[in-house]
């Protein structure tokens, strides 16, 4: 394991900001148990910050927090990183824009990731902060490399997408940004499906497609 004697405020940081990120995404009941990860890219090391691989959020503190690079090699932690590392890795891989990745198992929008069902532009936030419809990238075993590159082509163009069978993926160019996004995920997914249930929702002009 390297040793880290670089710029230790900036790596702190980083770490905070992870686990301050999940810890206010379990509160939030955007994950249960010990689903659901996260983790900001240092693109001058190349290093991602992570979360630990099955680890309870409520008593996750900034120690617990896993730096790696993007083939998981260790630079500073106890744990394992994430188990969807490799997810996380692809996207930084291939997406240089992204600054942080949020992944989570928020139920409305979940129960559309498993019905293999997109999400209209039914909201005006839809626009500025996901970039328009909500789209579902097909289902890879969870944990491969495969999770991230089937997300990229949609992540190319919308900062979140539906992962059939699985979850969401958020991204942003930091971690607040990708929680954000996470965060109007669900509430567009809650909101579309009770407009389901009472109604035939109406799509906002011009965003038909």
């Amino acid at each position: 394991m390297e040793i880290i004697t670089e710029k230790p405020g900036k790596l702190e940081e980083l770490k905070r900001a992870v686990l301050e990120t999940a810890k206010k995404a379990y509160r939030e009941k955007l994950m249960a148990g010990t689903s659901g990860n996260m983790s900001v890219f240092w693109p001058e090391k190349g290093w991602m910050v992570i979360t630990p691989s099955s680890y309870d959020y409520e008593i996750m503190k900034e120690k617990d927090i896993v730096v790696t690079d993007l083939e998981a090699q260790v630079k500073e932690g106890c744990h394992k990183p994430s188990s969807e590392w490799r997810m996380h890795a692809e996207i930084y891989k291939h997406l240089p824009h992204v600054g942080a990745v949020v992944h989570t198992h928020s139920p409305y929008a979940t129960s559309f990731a498993v019905n293999h069902q997109e999400i209209p532009v039914v909201l005006i936030e839809m626009i500025p902060f996901l970039k328009g419809k909500l789209e579902v990238s097909p289902y890879a075993e969870q944990g491969s490399a495969q999770v991230g590159l089937n997300a990229v082509p949609i992540l190319k163009r919308k900062n979140a997408c539906l992962m059939a069978n699985h979850g969401v993926v958020a991204v942003g160019e930091s971690i607040s940004a990708a929680y954000t996004n996470s965060v109007y995920v669900e509430d567009t997914a809650r909101i579309y499906h009770m407009a389901l249930q009472s109604g035939n929702p109406a799509v906002i002009p011009g965003y038909e497609e």
